[in-house]
């Protein structure tokens, strides 16, 4: 069977999304496990120790049970619920019809009992602890009562002692297995939040590998590879793209005069009142000190120019009062057309001389090379 049929059987049979898939998987095998249960007791009964009659009407409502159970999952039904995974239920289910087994197989119940113990080890997939322990709890006084109850109706065939032995045994076992099923539960959700954590982690990590953490904007580093792609890109479709060269003007003023707090201040001022102006496909960057980088994809030079007039007006707008002075921030800028052919650096290079241009023609002001 090749990757591709084996691909579209799975989709068939437990469907295309993840999480669902796990869920029909554990139907599955849950389904699975009751069939072979199901396969055991017939044969009892077949070889003459359990009754014919009831194992099959407990085959029949057993199947049926878990193929419902199975429906309502491939369906999406369970989406509706607060455990779409349906554990609890199945889990309890599994229980009742274990119980049920035990009651009509006769000289053959014995062979019920290790089911019991495979059923709480289904809730460490997604019950907590004390759920689980709370349900073992449950089991063992059920199965007790049940045992009782057997034992006083019908003696002949289950023998008080007998039913002492297994209630001894599941007395011990079902808690036991309880205890590490909660504990599997236990450490499965230290891993789950351990990995919650580490992407936390690592988004960090990212985020800080490739944003200036004074303004919040992509740093140089990354702005660079972000510009390589975007070459390459425009390589291919044929697209041209500006870049702009932005310098904050008088800046070392700022710093000598008010502070270096005050510097800050007007570089996050800018980079917010920058970030609400340009569009959402363009992206400004830190460049260095108090000069930024603006690359504008799928644009010409003239419209370039328009959106980082703009952008001047807006910025020239911004009030910042340090103190008890009022600062008015002001930009030059030099933007430059990608050229097609030409190395990135050439265009970079141009968009700084056409920068140096404004400086020289009296700043607040852009500049088109």
């Amino acid at each position: 069977m090749n990757a591709s049929l084996r691909k579209r059987l799975g989709d068939v049979w437990l469907g295309a999304d993840a999480h669902q898939r796990i869920r029909a998987l554990q139907s599955s095998i849950a389904s699975f496990l009751m069939l072979a249960s199901a396969a055991a007791l017939n044969f009892l009964a077949a070889a003459g120790i359990a009754p014919v009659a009831p194992v099959r009407w407990w085959t029949a409502l057993t199947l049926l049970t878990f193929g419902g159970f199975y429906i309502v999952i491939r369906s999406g039904l369970n989406l509706r619920f607060a455990d779409p995974s349906l554990t609890l239920p199945q889990m309890s289910a599994a229980f009742i019809v274990s119980v049920a087994a035990y009651a009509i197989t006769g000289a053959g119940r014995g062979a019920v009992i290790p089911m019991l113990m495979v059923i709480l080890m289904f809730g460490m997939y997604s019950l907590r602890p004390r759920v689980v322990h709370l349900l073992a709890l449950w089991m063992v006084l059920v199965i007790g009562a049940t045992m009782a109850l057997l034992a006083t109706l019908n003696p002949a065939v289950y023998d008080p002692m007998v039913e002492i032995g297994h209630f001894i045994t599941v007395g011990i076992i079902l808690p036991i297995v309880a205890l590490l099923a909660g504990n599997l539960s236990r450490l499965r959700d230290r891993l789950r939040e351990q990995k919650i954590d580490l992407s936390k982690a690592l988004a960090q990590i990212h985020d800080l590998a490739t944003h200036d953490d004074m303004t919040g904007l992509v740093n140089r580093r990354h702005m660079q590879d972000v510009m390589t792609l975007e070459h390459q890109r425009c390589m291919r479709s044929g697209h041209a793209f500006c870049i702009a060269v932005i310098d904050l003007d008088h800046f070392k003023q700022i710093n000598d005069t008010h502070g270096h707090a005050a510097g800050d201040d007007v570089l996050r001022a800018f980079a917010r009142e920058a970030l609400g102006a340009i569009r959402v496909s363009d992206v400004l960057a830190r460049w260095g000190g108090e000069e930024f980088l603006l690359l504008m994809s799928d644009t010409r030079g003239s419209l370039a120019r328009l959106g980082v007039e703009r952008l001047r007006e807006r910025a020239e707008a911004i009030r910042l009062v340090i103190g008890k002075a009022m600062l008015q921030i002001t930009f030059s800028a030099g933007i430059t057309e990608h050229r097609a052919g030409e190395p990135l650096s050439d265009t970079v290079a141009r968009a700084d001389q056409a920068l140096y241009a404004a400086k020289a023609a009296g700043r607040n002001r852009v500049v088109l090379y």
